[in-house]
């Protein structure tokens, strides 16, 4: 089993959401989430740098050849582990699910936020409802870690960067993200540094 990989990254392949690295000079592929991929790309990060990441391992008798899935932090890696416990969402599909950073998820499942969870590329209706009764009110703790882990989810220019960087990767052009991020932080001000509240009313104002 692997829990975690700490070594040199070999190539970055941004559209697949995979990185190769290179561990002791064994070379393992991770698959990322898109929210993953971003912060390897957003840090710049380049072939020939060090990166550790904690790695989700999947493996099956129909699927013999194990699925690396990395991740940031230990709190990614559980909230993981907790929404491929729903039924119909395994680890390929929640993988490609997961554009938004766990904090959003998280949060859009407790608020029951179908606005949120229907943006989930194979998530839909049916899916996002799964999700909720499974596990709302189990993901308080992984909410508020988050959070702390994340400094990027303070008030900040940080903050405003990171809601275009989502806006961008759902296909907004950076133009319209900036506009709508802007007109809901001045139309709301009381959730300028609530960065799950900022999204959620970006979608529902579309």
């Amino acid at each position: 089993m692997i829990s975690f990989l700490s070594g040199e990254i070999r190539n970055i392949f941004t559209e697949k959401s995979i990185l190769e690295i290179n561990v002791a000079g064994v070379g393992y592929e991770v698959v990322l989430p898109s929210f993953v991929m971003d912060d390897v790309v957003n840090e710049g990060k380049k072939s020939g740098e060090n990166i550790t990441l904690e790695i989700y391992y999947h493996s099956t008798e129909r699927s013999p050849k194990p699925l690396l899935v990395g991740f940031n932090n230990q709190i990614e890696k559980i909230f993981f582990e907790k929404i491929i416990q729903v039924e119909g969402v395994g680890p390929l599909k929640a993988v490609s699910a997961l554009i938004f950073p766990v904090a959003i998820v998280s949060q859009a499942i407790e608020n029951e936020d179908l606005t949120i969870l229907n943006q989930m590329p194979g998530i839909g209706a049916r899916a996002a409802q799964k999700m909720i009764a499974t596990l709302k009110g189990k993901l308080i703790d992984i909410i508020s870690e988050s959070r702390s882990a994340n400094v990027k989810e303070s008030g900040d220019y940080l903050l405003r960067d990171e809601i275009i960087e989502i806006l961008v990767g759902l296909g907004f052009k950076e133009s319209d993200a900036i506009i709508k991020m802007n007109d809901v932080i001045s139309n709301n001000p009381e959730i300028k540094d609530n960065l799950e509240e900022i999204i959620r009313e970006i979608f529902k104002s579309k």
